[in-house]
C-alpha cells in the first residue's frame, strides 16, 4: 500500500513537472522556429532596415515593415483608449453599485460577447462602423474617408476586447474584502471615496494586468480588423486613413505570393515581429505591476 502511494506520488509529480516544462519551453520553441524561417531575409537586409523602412515592394526585394508595425500599434492604441474607461467604470458599477440581479444578467451577456467569432465582429463593423466612420469623416476631415480606416479598426477591436478586460476587472474587484470597504465607510468616507481609495487604489496590479492582457489580445487580432481597416500599406497619423496591421499582412498573403523570392521569409519575420512586440508589451506591464506592488 505504501509502495503504491509512492508510485502514484512520483507519477503525479512527473506529469506536473512535465507540463510545467512544456509551458515554459513552448514559447521558446515557437520563437526559435520563426527566427529560423525568417533567417534568410537577414542575409540581405539588417534588422533595423526591415523594421524602420517604409518601402514595401516584394517583387523588387524591398521589405519595409514600418507601415505594418505603425498600423498595428495605432489600431491597438485606439482600441485601448476606447476600452480602458468603459471597462473600468462598468466593472466598478457592476461590482460596487449595481443590484445582484443585474450582475446575474450581465455575466452571461459578457460570456456571449467573448465567445462570438471574430468574423461576426468584422461583418458588424462593415455594416455599421464603416458607414458611421465614413459619415463623420465628412465634416471632420479634409478628404472624406471610405470608412475603411484605423478608426473603424480601433472601434471594432475595442468592442471585441471589452468582454475579456471587463471579465478580468470584475474578478479583480470582487477580491476586495467587504470588511475593508465597511471600515472605510465607518470612518466617514462616502461610497465613492471608499471605492476610489480602497477598491481602485488597492488593486492597481490587477487593473494593470487586465489592461495588459487586453492589449496583448488586441494586438494579435486578425480577421475582424482586417475586414474594416482598409489594408493599405501606408503609415499615417490620420485615423480616417486606411492601415495594414501585421496580422492582416500574414493572413492576407501567406500561401498566395510565396513564389516571390524571400517572401516566405518576410512573412515569417512579420510573425516573429508580432511575437516580439507582444512579449515586450507583456514585459512592460509586468514591470508596471512590480512597480505598483512596491507603492
Amino acid at each position: 500500500m505504501q509502495l503504491r502511494r509512492k508510485i502514484i506520488d512520483k507519477l503525479n509529480g512527473f506529469w506536473m513537472i512535465t507540463t510545467l516544462i512544456t509551458i515554459l519551453v513552448l514559447p521558446l520553441v515557437i520563437c526559435l522556429g520563426l527566427y529560423i524561417k525568417a533567417a534568410p531575409i537577414f542575409e540581405q537586409h539588417s534588422f533595423l532596415e526591415l523594421v524602420f523602412s517604409s518601402k514595401w515592394e516584394p517583387s523588387r526585394g524591398s521589405f519595409g515593415f514600418w507601415p505594418f508595425i505603425a498600423g498595428s500599434l495605432y489600431v491597438t492604441l485606439l482600441s485601448f483608449l476606447f476600452t480602458a474607461p468603459v471597462c473600468l467604470l462598468a466593472a466598478l458599477y457592476l461590482t460596487q453599485f449595481a443590484p445582484r440581479a443585474l450582475i446575474r444578467i450581465m455575466h452571461p451577456v459578457i460570456d456571449v460577447l467573448a465567445g462570438l467569432p471574430s468574423v461576426i465582429y468584422g461583418v458588424w463593423g462593415i455594416l455599421v462602423i464603416v458607414p458611421f466612420v465614413s459619415a463623420i469623416s465628412v465634416p471632420l476631415s479634409d478628404s472624406p474617408s471610405s470608412g475603411y480606416s484605423v478608426l473603424a479598426g480601433g472601434i471594432v477591436l475595442a468592442v471585441m476586447v471589452i468582454p475579456y478586460t471587463l471579465n478580468m476587472l470584475i474578478e479583480v474587484f470582487n477580491t476586495v474584502p467587504n470588511g475593508l470597504k465597511e471600515a472605510s465607510l465607518s470612518l466617514g468616507a462616502t461610497m465613492w471615496e471608499s471605492v476610489k481609495h480602497v477598491v481602485i487604489r488597492g488593486n492597481y496590479p490587477g487593473i494593470i494586468s487586465a489592461y495588459g492582457l487586453g492589449i496583448a489580445k488586441a494586438f494579435g487580432e486578425t480577421i475582424a480588423v482586417m475586414m474594416v481597416v482598409g489594408n493599405v500599406v501606408k503609415a499615417s497619423g490620420n485615423p480616417f486613413n486606411a492601415a495594414y496591421p501585421l496580422p492582416a499582412l500574414i493572413a492576407n498573403n501567406y500561401g498566395e505570393m510565396l513564389s516571390i523570392p524571400m517572401y516566405d521569409s518576410a512573412l515569417m519575420f512579420a510573425a516573429f515581429l508580432l511575437l516580439i512586440i507582444i512579449l515586450v508589451i507583456n514585459l512592460f506591464f509586468r514591470l508596471l505591476i512590480h512597480k505598483t506592488k512596491r507603492l
